[in-house]
């Protein structure tokens, strides 16, 4: 403000005393002292460096854009190119981890529905085995059964073969002897085993 009021006012220095020029030039220093008076003393809020301030903030502006634009900007720019693809490559591996994961479910279901069906399988099979296995077992019991229950009943019948010729034999002496007693004399043994033989 100070040289821009220097520059203002030295032209009437040289100016007459009478001359009319010398007025307007006193009146637009006292102008800008008023207007500095005014800002404060602060260059910003003059008016009269209004198109000098927008000037610079257009240079620093389009400076900074530039650095900006350069520099900052592509950076920023691949660091989210490259986070976007981290992230594509998380997705696509979260992706075929699931995939495996139900691979696998599906796997083990397969492979547990197998082992059901042989264990099913081999269940069916033993028992199929020891039923027949228990049949041959029961015909086997049946038949020595069979054969204990002949020869059992063939014993019986021997035993009762000896017992009827005992009981023979006991009913001839018996009589024998009850005649002898009877009549004092023996009796014809052949006599007697035919009457007896007769009697049965």
């Amino acid at each position: 403000m100070t040289h821009l009021y220097d520059t203002l006012w030295q032209p009437s220095h040289g100016t007459p005393e009478g001359d009319s020029h010398g007025e307007p030039a006193h009146e637009v220093a006292e102008h800008v002292a008023d207007a500095a008076h005014a800002s404060g003393g602060l260059p910003q809020l003059d008016i009269a460096t209004w198109p000098g301030q927008l000037f610079w903030l257009a240079v620093t502006f389009g400076l900074l854009f530039f650095v900006l634009w350069r520099s900052v900007l592509p950076r920023i720019g691949m660091a989210i190119e490259n986070r976007r693809d981290r992230i594509a490559d998380d997705l696509d591996a979260a992706a075929s981890l699931k995939q495996q994961s139900e691979d696998s479910a599906a796997e083990y279901e397969r492979l547990l529905t197998e082992a059901r069906s042989k264990a099913h399988a081999m269940a069916m099979s033993n028992r199929e085995s020891v039923e027949a296995e228990t049949a041959a077992e029961a015909a086997q019991a049946d038949e020595e059964i069979v054969k204990r229950q002949s020869a059992a009943e063939t014993r019986i019948s021997d035993m009762r073969e000896k017992a009827l010729g005992k009981v023979h034999d006991i009913a001839v002496d018996t009589t024998q002897a009850i005649f002898a007693e009877l009549t004092g004399t023996q009796a014809d043994a052949k006599a007697l085993k035919a009457a007896v033989d007769a009697g049965r």
